[in-house]
């Protein structure tokens, strides 16, 4: 009772982490008992706890002693499984150097023991008060979805993607992928039986050669390539002038295209990983199994990194998918969940 009066004295301070590929950004909120007061976000060049960032957390949780610091895990062997028993548990992969929760006891979210000792090692000047799951917060992002729908539901980080496949609130499958993975693509072959079936002495499949007038059109070239038309010495010195000015030009915009085409390869790449990655996982879906399948029309994407256009057109053009996307601020999110553990 006591402590419930001090701190109603002070304000709550929510630090929230989330750790990419080359930087941190940090998002805070202080709140009283109603509303959240203010809010601050930085990010830093650093993956670790740098002196910048540890001033930067100590300049707000200084401010009161409530303050509670949470983490998204990042962890490569993390994941989530169909199930909260603990008999079955073992049936989808081992959980034996894994720490794991029960999710509302309908499904199973874990990750490693050693990664997670790793971030608390990381971040022990500060102190870890909670590490979330993505999982965790791709399923309160999309719960007005999740509840009703069968669907697929992503959360697209930097480098990873947090795959998952609900049907009314019953998780079918997920999984964790990292997007620096290299997926080799199957290549398209031509069966041998396919070659043996062409007919090559079908006239349709074939040019007769007997059918072109050589000396014809020969005659028809020379007509078109005739320079004697042309007025004087001094039209052909205009036409190479011109000639020369269309060249540069048409360089000039080739050179201005091939620089727009280097800028704009990287999120092409970017998502053409994605988009392999989330095929192959559906593959893995509808083949294994321990997973009960059913057949994918609908996928929810929570964008944190800003995909571009062509994610959207692979997954509606070769897996005929209806994609549906929510820009999402990942920190904010994650401190949507530190509130939902404080209330």
């Amino acid at each position: 009772m006591l402590s419930k009066f001090y701190e109603s004295l002070y304000l709550k301070v929510l630090v929230n982490i989330v750790v990419g590929n080359s930087k941190t950004t940090v998002y805070i909120e202080m709140l009283n008992k109603k509303d959240v007061v203010s809010y601050y976000e930085e990010s830093f060049d650093e993956t670790y706890l740098s002196i910048e960032l540890y001033e930067y957390i100590l300049q707000h949780t200084k401010e009161s002693p409530f303050f509670y610091i949470s983490i998204l895990d990042n962890s490569t062997s993390q994941g989530a499984i169909p199930t909260c028993s603990k008999q079955n548990l073992e049936y989808y992969c081992d959980l034996s150097s894994s720490e794991y929760k029960c999710y509302k006891d309908k499904w199973t979210y874990y990750t490693s023991k050693n990664d997670l000792y790793g971030m608390e090692k990381v971040y022990e000047k500060v102190g870890v008060d909670f590490i979330f799951s993505p999982f965790v917060v791709l399923a309160n992002f999309f719960k007005d979805k999740i509840d009703t729908h069968l669907a697929m539901f992503l959360l697209i980080e930097e480098n990873t993607i947090s795959l998952s496949v609900f049907n009314n609130s019953e998780l079918l499958y997920a999984e964790y992928l990292d997007t620096q993975i290299e997926i080799d693509e199957t290549p398209m072959l031509i069966d041998e039986h396919d070659i043996e079936d062409i007919d090559l002495d079908d006239d349709e499949n074939s040019i007769n050669l007997d059918d072109i007038d050589a000396i014809d059109d020969i005659d028809e070239l020379d007509d078109f390539g005739d320079i004697a038309d042309l007025d004087s010495i001094e039209d052909i010195d205009e036409f190479s002038e011109s000639k020369d000015v269309e060249e540069e030009f048409a360089k000039e915009v080739e050179e201005e295209h091939h620089i727009d085409n280097l800028e704009d390869s990287d999120g092409f790449n970017e998502d053409y990983q994605r988009f392999l990655l989330i095929q192959s996982a559906v593959n893995s879906f509808y083949k294994n199994e321990k997973y009960k399948s059913e057949f994918i029309e609908n996928i929810y994407i929570g964008d944190s990194v800003g995909i571009s256009r062509d994610l959207k057109k692979y997954l509606e053009e070769e897996m005929f998918l209806n994609v549906y996307i929510r820009n999402l601020h990942l920190p904010a999110e994650v401190c949507e969940i530190a509130k939902m553990e404080l209330s």
